[in-house]
């Protein structure tokens, strides 16, 4: 993951006990297209991450929050931007983190803005994302992706089951 694991690490440093980088026993990422197909890629590579750590015992919850994070970003960090000629292409980039004891996910998007809980109805479909994320971890956040000027990590922390 080179520079980009310090700034997953970073957003812990804000309120959570520091994940000491040597202790990390596994770190992948994968950039992801601005399309909400994407959304399900995400699941299916969160799925094969966490069979290969062997801890699918966290799938269902993990793959959840994947879902909302990369949705949100999707929705709401990415919408209308058609890269321009000569310009990359505007993605988002899911990270999963294990730990000794915790698995962080982190959603990156090239946005500024914070995520902001909506307020659902009973018969509205969106607006209830970051209340399932509140629900089903241990701890979420957000922080801009230092020395960029633009982006965001919207990271959720998982405590991994005893051995």
């Amino acid at each position: 993951m080179g520079s980009e694991g310090s700034a997953l690490l970073e957003p812990l440093w804000q309120g959570l006990t520091a994940i000491d980088p040597s202790a990390v026993s596994g770190s992948v990422s994968c950039a992801l297209p601005a399309r909400f197909e994407a959304v399900k890629g995400a699941r299916q590579f969160t799925g094969s991450t966490l069979r290969q750590w062997n801890i699918p015992e966290l799938l269902d919850e993990v793959a959840l929050v994947v879902s909302e994070l990369v949705t949100n970003a999707l929705r709401h960090a990415l919408p209308g931007t058609a890269a321009t000629a000569g310009e990359p292409e505007r993605s988002v980039r899911l990270h999963l983190m294990r730990g000794p004891s915790r698995l962080v996910c982190a959603v990156r998007d090239p946005s500024e803005a914070g995520p902001v809980a909506g307020e659902a109805g009973c018969g509205e479909e969106s607006g209830r994302g970051l209340h399932l994320v509140e629900s089903f971890t241990d701890g979420w956040g957000w922080q801009p992706v230092p020395g960029t000027p633009r982006g965001k990590i919207v990271w959720a922390v998982f405590h991994l089951p005893p051995a």
